[in-house]
């Protein structure tokens, strides 16, 4: 994460990390806010968000929805999210604190300074896995993966835990789904490696990731086992 100190000007009001939203972390509640906007509602909050996916921290801030809270507070859950799903950097011109999220959005973003994955190259997987739940895997079984309303499938190298992963899917996750990435590439499938190594695709041309390129599927809860493909 490339972070920088910058902007603010905005007094100390001496509240706590809780007490927020019947008692919910205040952390986690920015975390949330921030992902909202930065994937999904900057133009209805009446944000300006560039072709990047940047927004100043002072627009942010002066926000309705964010008046509660300081500068420091937003570097804090940048600097300590578990997924490292933000990153915060100043504007290579003004030198004014910008921040985004690193995937997961709804809202087309044309430069999110994505890696692009060929065949062959080192940082190419065997496979990777996108993690869901249990109660779509009927579905999932039969009519593949898809971004849905998202600009990109999101896909881990592994499942939490394994060889440094942290970030990929939710830790709630009950259905593991693993990808023959190889094999999606020879037919024009394109993958990209996000800035918090989160592997990225839109898919096919429908906006999904056929049945034909899993690799295996695995049920995590209560024990893992190995589920049917077809």
């Amino acid at each position: 994460m490339d972070s920088a100190k910058g902007g603010g000007g905005r007094g100390k009001r001496g509240r706590g990390r809780r007490g927020h939203r019947g008692g919910e972390d205040r952390d986690v509640c920015l975390s949330k806010s921030m992902s909202y906007a930065l994937r999904h509602g900057a133009s209805q909050m009446g944000l300006q968000m560039g072709t990047d996916g940047f927004l100043f921290v002072e627009d942010l801030l002066a926000h309705p929805q964010f008046h509660s809270y300081l500068l420091e507070d937003v570097e804090r859950v940048v600097a300590t999210n578990d997924k490292q799903r933000f990153k915060l950097c100043t504007h290579p011109e003004n030198g004014r604190l910008q921040i985004r999220a690193n995937q997961g959005h709804s809202v087309q973003v044309v430069d999110l300074e994505l890696k692009l994955v060929t065949a062959g190259s080192p940082d190419c997987p065997a496979e990777a896995v996108h993690g869901s739940y249990l109660r779509n895997w009927s579905s999932i079984q039969q009519q593949g993966l898809s971004r849905m309303k998202r600009t990109h499938i999101h896909l881990a190298r592994g499942l939490a835990g394994e060889d440094g992963v942290i970030s990929g899917m939710r830790k709630d996750c009950d259905l593991a789904v693993f990808i023959d990435v190889p094999k999606a590439l020879a037919d024009g499938i394109k993958f990209f490696w996000s800035e918090n190594d989160v592997l990225l695709t839109a898919g096919d041309a429908e906006g999904k990731i056929q049945p034909k390129y899993f690799s295996r599927a695995l049920r995590l809860r209560p024990s893992r086992s190995i589920l049917p493909l077809q």
